[in-house]
């Protein structure tokens, strides 16, 4: 019998594989970190070969650091950084370029010019997400602009694109000895190029960017049999989940239902709710597919990007040295009583949603006499309670979605004052789950469903577990008049830098000009 799911959590900055017992639990894991390669400004690439690497080292460095064997383990589920792209070779399986990742703005240029005259909503209505840098579509067109031949060669079908769940899904499957090239619903409505209506490519969008069909891989459901693993300490094991991490995190956090929410908190933030069948479009926020199970009806998601959140910690600790360590933030947030007036809004470098604005830059304001480093750090725990605040309204604008209350993953939800603060700013409970991995669970709950290893939905609810709890503490009065004066900082913070100056700051270099 069966006593474990594996899951492949493929992150921006290492890999990890971790087994988890039928009560959700952690049995095993390990992690290995790969290269971040810089080549110039704002450019962002991973060597994917160097991933799949660390993925085989990471599969067998957890199984021998358990009692685990592969006839153990049931399934293995897949969960990766979203939109890094990558594009190789079918024949040899090398790619023809370094991965470019999510982060990286190379295409700047060429998305100005694919929004032309009807901007960059243009594909919004079908896809769900504006022309941007941040997804993977325009990363392909780079891609096949700057490497000679490589178009030709997409067209006759020799070339194979995916984002890393499809990249890891082809070798774990046997590579060049017939690996299934696929993805999953909810990685492909990252793209710009697939049609939420249909669950398909869409032609239009294909078009826009010079993309081949024939270079795509099959877009499939996040929870079903792919294929067999092969060449690896899980040989002959079915590859049976697929879910980007953000819609992982939700589905690990059991978020089934139209109106549940969860946020991870990390460098920034994402928090996404579930709209249930329906698609909810708006231009706060983005769309995507949350997951669909089998042949079951999709589910979808809004989703709302928060640029800063722990990187205003980092800030403190790295260039205001009011702290040695970010966990030092707590302790002297709770040094005063309240903000003292203070609010930081901390836009980098601009906003995102629900603003989504380019000129915008970090502002405290507030400042008196009394104020001190104690407020500063409140402050900025604030800032994160607030942002999110703003990404729920946003998502409350647009679909009947009442929030209940908001689950909750990533390291600063180590920080109890910043969850409780959380939970007074939306006037909701803030949960925090006994299994923080919740990107990784949620490709296991995906992989296990598919195979029986748990029965359904209600089952995972059922090993879900709770860890802490924080009930809303502030009046509602008070509620509204704090976050009136968080909504006059952020107007303190826009329009900073002039319009022209925004874009010449994320111009990129010579060699990433327009391809027209």
């Amino acid at each position: 019998m069966t006593k474990y799911v594996g899951a492949i959590d493929q992150g921006t900055t290492s890999t990890r594989f971790i087994l988890f017992d039928r009560d959700g639990r952690i049995a095993s894991m390990d992690q290995r970190e790969h290269e971040q390669i810089h080549p110039r400004a704002g450019w962002v690439e991973h060597d994917a070969s160097e991933v799949w690497r660390r993925t085989r080292e990471v599969i067998g460095g957890a199984l021998a650091s358990s009692d685990a064997q592969a006839g153990d383990v049931a399934a293995i589920g897949i969960t990766n950084q979203r939109e890094t792209a990558v594009v190789w070779d079918r024949e040899s399986g090398e790619p023809i370029h370094n991965a470019i990742v999510w982060q990286d703005t190379r295409t700047d240029r060429l998305v100005r010019e694919l929004a032309g005259e009807e901007g960059v909503n243009r594909l919004r209505e079908r896809v769900g997400l504006p022309l941007s840098t941040y997804f993977s579509g325009p990363k392909v067109t780079w891609i096949l602009d700057r490497v000679e031949g490589s178009r030709e060669r997409a067209e006759a079908g020799e070339l194979a694109f995916g984002t890393m769940d499809t990249w890891v899904l082809w070798n774990l499957t046997g590579g060049r000895r017939g690996g299934v090239h696929a993805t999953d619903v909810s990685n492909a409505s990252r793209t710009l190029l697939m049609d939420l209506q249909t669950l398909d490519w869409h032609e239009p969008s294909l078009e826009l960017m010079g993309v081949p069909r024939a270079l795509l891989p099959q877009i499939r459901s996040s929870s079903e049999t792919y294929g067999e693993a092969s060449g690896t300490a899980v040989g002959g094991r079915p590859v049976a989940g697929m879910l980007g991490d953000q819609q992982a995190a939700l589905f690990g956090q059991t978020c089934f239902a139209p109106g549940e929410a969860k946020n991870t908190y990390g460098t920034g933030s994402f928090l996404l709710v579930n709209t249930g069948e329906e698609i909810v479009r708006s231009e706060q926020l983005l769309t995507s597919v949350a997951y669909r199970i089998a042949d079951e009806p999709a589910k979808y998601a809004l989703e709302g990007s928060i640029a800063v959140t722990g990187a205003a910690v980092q800030w403190l600790r790295d260039r205001l040295g009011l702290i040695r360590s970010a966990s030092e933030v707590e302790e002297l947030a709770r040094s005063v009583e309240d903000n003292g007036g203070v609010y930081f809004v901390p836009a980098f470098s601009g906003l995102f949603a629900p603003y989504w604005r380019d000129d915008a830059r970090g502002v405290i304001v507030g400042l008196t006499a009394y104020a001190g480093a104690g407020h500063i750090a409140r402050a900025t725990l604030e800032a994160t309670a607030w942002q999110c605040r703003e990404v729920l309204d946003a998502a409350n604008a647009v679909a009947d979605v009442p929030l209940r209350e908001l689950r909750v993953d990533g390291g600063m939800t180590a920080d109890e004052l910043l969850m409780q603060l959380q939970a007074d700013v939306l006037g909701v409970p803030v949960i925090r789950p006994a299994v923080r991995e919740t990107t990784a669970l949620g490709a296991a709950f995906a992989a296990g469903l598919a195979v029986g290893f748990w029965s359904g939905e209600q089952e995972l609810r059922e090993r879900w577990r709770e860890d802490r709890r924080w009930e809303p503490q502030m009046a509602p009065a008070q509620r509204e008049r704090e976050y009136a004066r968080w909504k006059k900082a952020v107007t303190r913070s826009l329009e900073w830098i002039e319009q022209e100056d925004a874009i010449e700051a994320a111009r990129p270099d010579a060699d990433g000009a327009s391809r027209r």
